[in-house]
Formats: structure tokens, sequence, C-alpha cells
């Protein structure tokens, strides 16, 4: 068989969704309303927590970095999957792929480390409210929230130059509408031994371990919450973290369900409907769950929409 080296190596063909030309524009509407949702939605809390001062606190601060993060995952795959569509060009070249495994790695580790740090604030309000102030001050949220920046730098690098490695083989379809890693790594000639060590190495390091401190997180919040005696104060607690509960099942619940799909059964049809949920659905639904169930926010929204009307008055 002829093998390619990168350098050499022509467009890889995301194969996307369907090739029937009736489902495409029903497709191409569908993946635009979800995008503007998701970049709306996130730029709406994003402007809610900059603009009122009531919600200058470390839970803001982390959502609004949480909503800036989305927006970024979002744009990793799905404006190269609408362009595809519109141009009825499947092709992607290798250093577009490589871009999309890079910025699908960095936003997603920075989900992954946003929602921990969320659950760490989430434990101190709830299980050591008279010291929540002094343990989480203003400037620990910062140090935090840069860390997590670079600590998901940091993890996509290994992941994006073991790709750089590669050759590829004559065969360059990829059942998928983004250059998705497991998928990429089945096309090539070369070895993936390091690529695999690297990929369950990152995976423990900003996936297992994150996970592990939202499970601890969460385990002291309702071992106090049921130390509560009045039921009152019991919902009043759960209350403050549902929100962020309900976001972390969702993000996992679909991450785990691409991973667990493409183990369980080899089509990858069922490892394509997976993902839809896990970069799509999700950052477009976070918004909606803080925002319906955030009296703060949709008071904060409220106030960013009565200024702006009179705004758009004055110019017309």
């Amino acid at each position: 068989m002829e093998r390619r080296n990168q350098t050499g190596a022509g467009d890889f063909i995301l194969l996307g969704f369907t090739n029937d030309p009736d489902l495409q524009s029903l497709l191409f509407g569908l993946l635009l309303a979800m995008y503007l949702i998701t970049v709306t939605g996130n730029l709406l809390i994003i402007l809610a927590v900059i603009s009122d001062s009531h919600l200058h606190t470390p839970m803001y601060f982390f959502l609004s970095n949480l909503s800036l993060a989305d927006i970024g995952f979002t744009s990793t795959t799905i404006p190269k999957a609408l362009r595809n569509i519109q141009t009825q060009s499947k092709g992607i070249t290798f250093a577009g792929c490589v871009s999309q495994i890079c910025f699908f790695f960095l936003f997603g580790s920075q989900d992954n480390l946003l929602l921990t740090l969320m659950a760490y604030d989430r434990f101190v309000a709830i299980c050591h409210p008279l010291h929540y102030v002094v343990i989480v001050s203003p400037q620990l949220c910062l140090l935090m929230a840069l860390g997590s920046w670079l600590v998901s730098v940091l993890g996509m690098l290994p992941e994006t130059l073991s790709v750089l490695r590669l050759s590829f083989c004559t065969n360059m379809e990829i059942p998928h509408f983004f250059c998705d890693l497991p998928e990429i790594l089945k096309l090539t000639c070369s070895d993936t031994l390091i690529n695999n060590i690297v990929v369950y190495s990152v995976a423990i390091v900003l996936a297992v371990f994150p996970l592990s401190g939202i499970l601890l997180s969460y385990s002291q919040i309702f071992s106090s919450i049921l130390r509560i005696s009045s039921a009152k104060g019991k919902y009043k607690s759960f209350s403050t973290c549902g929100s962020h509960l309900l976001v972390v099942s969702l993000f996992y619940g679909t991450g785990l369900g691409v991973y667990l799909s493409s183990a369980a059964t080899p089509s990858s049809r069922m490892s394509l409907m997976a993902s839809v949920l896990y970069t799509m659905l999700t950052p477009m639904l976070n918004p909606f769950i803080y925002s319906l169930r955030n009296r703060d926010i949709k008071v904060a929204l409220g106030r960013v929409f009565s200024q702006t009307v009179p705004l758009r008055a004055r110019l017309t």
C-alpha cells in the first residue's frame, strides 16, 4: 500500500452526516441555528457577568470563562462543517485538520478544568460558608482561571505534536464532520503506540482527575446538605449547585457516551451521532440551564436588554 508523509499529504475528506442533497439543506439550517444560539447565548452570559456588579463573584467569573470556552469549542468544528455543506466540498487540509485537533483539545480540556473549579467553589460555599470570602478570593480565582488555561495549553501540545509525526495511507476519508483524533489514528500507516500513550496520559490528567475532583467535591457537598436540619435549608443549599450539577451531568454524560459508543461498536455512524451531543448540544444548552435556573442571571440579562432597547431607539 502506498504511504504518504504528512509533508506531501493531500486533503482529508470529511464524510460528514449524509450525501443526500435534500437532507443537506435541512442539516445546514439546523447546524447554523444551533451555532447561532450557542454563540449568542454564551455571549449574553459573558455580557451579563461583565456588566452587572452583582455578578462579580467567583461562581459567575468561572461561568463567564466556561461560556468563552464553549464558544471556542463549538467554533472549532461547526463553521467548517457549515462551509463544507454550503460549498459541497468535503476536503480539509492537513494543517486545518491539525488545527481542529489542537483547538478541540484546548477548549475541551478547559471545559473540564472550569467545571472542576466551579465544583470547588460550590464546595467551599456550602461546606465552609463562613470562610468563603477568605478562601475563594478574587486573586485566587484569577490564578486558578489562568492556571486552567495554561494547563489546557500544555495538555494540548503533546496531543498536537504527536499527530505531526504520523504518515498516512491512500485512504484519507474521515467518517466524521470534523477531525476527530481517534478517526485520524485509524487512517495512519505509522505506529500509533506513542500517540495512544499520549492520548491516555492526557485523558487521565485532564479528564479523569478533574472528574474525580468534581465527584469528591459533591460527595462533601451532599454530606453537608444532609446534615442540615430544615428542609428549606437543604433546598436552598442544593439550589446553589443545581445548575452546575446539571451541566456536569450533561457534559460528562455525552462525552462518555461518545467514547463508550466507540468502544462498544465499530460503527463510525454511532460515534458521529454521539459526538453531536458532545460538541453541539451541551454548549448550546449551558446558557439556558444557567439563565432559566438562576434568578441573578435573569435579572442581569433583563438589565442588558433594557439598556439595549433605548440605545437602539436613539440610533433609529
